[in-house]
């Protein structure tokens, strides 16, 4: 549990958020006509924005892969403390659709 007070855990966690947020944002915006707002809201009265969020976790994976490459494990452990947590947001969002 070292890991968790290196600097380069909590970048891992600002870059997971990020490209989730990026991810996002560019499937809802490449796939809808209406704003990205308006879009977000629809997706969730339609139970539908887990699924999104889920693939716009996936950008991730690459990110989580080449850290583990270049041995920058607590930047990775920050990948997956985000995956986790977006894992959890996703359950939720489906127990109360």
């Amino acid at each position: 549990m070292e890991f968790i007070k290196d600097k380069f855990f909590l970048w891992g966690i600002l870059a997971g958020l990020f490209w989730t947020g990026f991810g996002l944002i560019i499937l809802v915006y490449f796939l809808s006509n209406d704003s990205i707002e308006n879009s977000l809201q629809f997706l969730y009265t339609q139970n539908k924005l887990g699924g999104v969020i889920s693939l716009a976790a996936l950008v991730n994976l690459p990110i989580f892969f080449l850290a583990l490459r270049k041995n920058k494990f607590p930047f990775a452990a920050g990948i997956v403390a985000v995956s986790l947590t977006l894992v959890f947001l996703i359950v939720f969002l489906k127990i109360t659709a």
